[in-house]
């Protein structure tokens, strides 16, 4: 038994929009820089990919796998993400799904398969017409050890329950293979605590991921288990929703997600699910249709009050990106220089990005941690941010000094002041 993160949704760089070092050795040394010891291989479905993760990683003979050469501590599973574009009941779907497989021989299989359907070639997250009903039909009379999992099931465009192109229900979408759906990706405009809101969700396990599509994107979410690296250990805490397996999932600040609320991007209109309804869902600027967020979702499906916490619920931790922090902290972008250098220089010391931000204690953190940089993860900790809610595709703004903020702004008032 060990305490470990996990990450299992994440890109290659055969991904539409990802970056070009997606790739497992560059991912090896960022999951260890984040302090993550399971990754998601992500996108196996596609052949030159899938190519190179035959070549690259062999197994660790847990159903895990690990590189042939270079940072071996660093384990992966085998994971795509398919998405299910097609008409039911009169509407057109799009919902994304999750995939684990425990082996390669079992990805060959659902490789050929899927090939003999559909364009594997086209991108990381391959499109099929079919119901994602047959989907799970299809993957299980493969191999009944894969795991299938609904993706970032709140978003608007791709997901079961998203606002333009979703269901109400699980079953609604899965009908009778809905018994083997034992969890869910809440996503990164989401959190445990709106999923609780929903009763029919309470036999599901809650998952969050990075969906990352470059390297220091991981982990942003992720979550963490107290069990064996081993396939059959991990997929059977997920099924059963072990507490005592599945510790905590590490998550985004809801708010920070670009589709929490709803909003039009063109007009940089963000409206709450009430103002929505009071606008009849249409942009108060140019009333063209608002896009309507998670948030919105939520409200729409809950039969519980904000705050209900369920008695079998696994609990979660919020987290801001080390290099957010520094960011905010510098006054400065988060892809500067500075904020790569400051990231760096504390790692070393720190031992990993998720020790600093999770387990180290303040007193221990000032010994390498500027004053500046510690009072933002204290902040943090204790969950005192000030956010502009995402929306429309526009990730959230996320403040821990907004003092600085109104000083900024008195500032720059007062300057226009004396040059009138």
């Amino acid at each position: 038994m060990m305490r470990f993160i996990a990450d299992f949704h994440i890109h290659s760089k055969y991904s539409r929009a990802t970056s070009r070092e997606m790739e497992v050795e560059t991912l090896a040394q960022w999951a260890k820089k984040k302090g993550i010891a399971l990754l998601g291989t992500g996108d196996f479905t596609h052949p030159t990919y899938f190519a190179e993760l035959r070549s690259k990683l062999e197994p660790s003979g847990n159903g895990l796998l690990k590189l042939r050469r270079g940072n071996q501590d660093v384990r992966y599973i085998l994971t795509t993400e398919v998405s299910n574009i097609y008409t039911q009941n009169g509407r057109v779907r799009r919902v994304h799904t999750l995939i684990f497989a425990p082996s390669f021989e079992v990805v060959e299989a659902i490789r050929s398969k899927l090939g003999n359907i559909g364009k594997l070639s086209s991108d990381g997250r391959p499109i099929f017409s079919f119901t994602t009903k047959e989907l799970i039909k299809m993957i299980l009379d493969i191999s009944s050890d894969c795991l299938i999992i609904p993706a970032h099931v709140w978003t608007p465009w791709f997901s079961i329950f998203g606002a333009n192109s979703g269901f109400d229900s699980i079953e609604e979408c899965f009908g009778e293979m809905t018994p083997h759906i034992h969890a869910i990706e809440t996503g990164l405009s989401s959190d445990p605590e709106m999923n609780w809101r929903v009763s029919a969700l309470d036999s599901m396990t809650l998952l969050s991921n990075s969906d990352a599509h470059s390297p220091n994107r991981l982990g942003r979410e992720a979550n963490v288990f107290n069990c064996s690296l081993d396939y059959q250990e991990i997929t059977g805490a997920i099924r059963k929703k072990d507490p005592n397996k599945l510790l905590f999932t590490i998550e985004f600040f809801p708010e920070e997600g670009k589709y929490h609320y709803d909003g039009h991007r063109q007009c940089g209109v963000i409206t709450s699910p009430s103002q929505t309804k009071e606008n009849q869902s249409l942009c108060p600027n140019c009333h063209k249709k608002l896009t309507v967020g998670v948030m919105h979702r939520v409200e729409e499906l809950a039969d519980r009050p904000e705050g209900f916490i369920p008695k079998n619920a696994i609990p979660s931790i919020h987290l801001i990106p080390l290099e957010e922090i520094i960011a905010e902290t510098l006054g400065v972008r988060v892809g500067a220089k500075a904020v790569e250098t400051e990231y760096e220089r504390l790692i070393e010391p720190g031992s990993s990005e998720f020790k600093i931000l999770l387990d180290t204690p303040p007193d221990e953190l000032a010994l390498f941690v500027p004053s500046n940089i510690l009072e933002g993860i204290i902040r943090m900790r204790q969950g005192k941010v000030s956010i502009v809610p995402g929306h429309d595709g526009v990730y959230g703004k996320i403040n821990l000094f907004p003092e600085r903020k109104e000083e900024e702004k008195s500032k720059e008032q007062l300057k226009l002041f004396h040059t009138l």
